[in-house]
């Protein structure tokens, strides 16, 4: 059983702690520390609930679905080249992290972007419904113990990232911080949503 979790727990670390679309977008809210809680708690209960429903078997259905994947595919290209460019504008006009001033960004607004970033990208289903879950079924009875593992990396990484990213607070009150970052950020998105569209 502790071998399960064990496996499941760095299987998990594996293909969640990565640069990507999700993990940039969380990183630069918790720089801002805005609405770290409500972003962390979606984006790793939404890795337990699609790693859930690959062990449960609905890898199996979406590999035989293959429109399905396309779908994403084209969505998340789209919605990630457009998030590049709008990171690409910041880049230009940086800002300064200013601490006591009010959010900049609706929570709504920071949620649906959010839920974007996560159900939009085809990749976060080959991960977590269609590799883990089948990481999973080869384990059997402990394949719901694997599972748990998974999810508690998610959990760790996405509380790790949201609100360590505070500790870079005073190198992002300078505004060339800021250009570098979302430079970074506009690089990464604009990278993934073309390769979406090139796959």
């Amino acid at each position: 059983m502790p071998a399960d979790l064990i496996a499941g727990f760095l299987s998990g670390a594996v293909l969640i702690v990565a640069i990507g679309a999700q993990n940039s977008y969380v990183l630069r809210q918790g720089v801002r520390r805005e609405h770290i809680l409500p972003l962390v708690l979606i984006c790793a209960s939404a890795d337990a609930l699609l790693i859930a429903a690959g062990i449960a078997g609905l890898g199996a259905v979406i590999q035989a679905q293959p429109v399905f994947l396309s779908l994403a595919r084209h969505g998340g290209a789209v919605f990630l080249l457009l998030y590049g460019l709008a990171s690409a504008r910041r880049a230009l006009q940086p800002e300064q992290l200013i601490l006591d001033a009010g959010p900049g960004v609706p929570l709504g607004v920071a949620l649906a972007t959010c839920l974007g970033f996560t159900f939009l990208n085809p990749h976060v289903y080959l991960d977590t419904v269609i590799l883990l879950g089948s990481l999973a079924s080869q384990r059997e009875e402990g394949r719901w113990i694997f599972g748990a593992g998974a999810v508690a990396a998610s959990f760790v990484w996405f509380f790790a990232l949201g609100y360590g990213a505070r500790l870079l607070a005073p190198l992002f009150a300078k505004p060339s911080s800021w250009r570098v970052l979302d430079s970074l950020i506009s690089m990464t998105m604009l990278g993934l949503g073309g390769m979406l569209l090139l796959e």
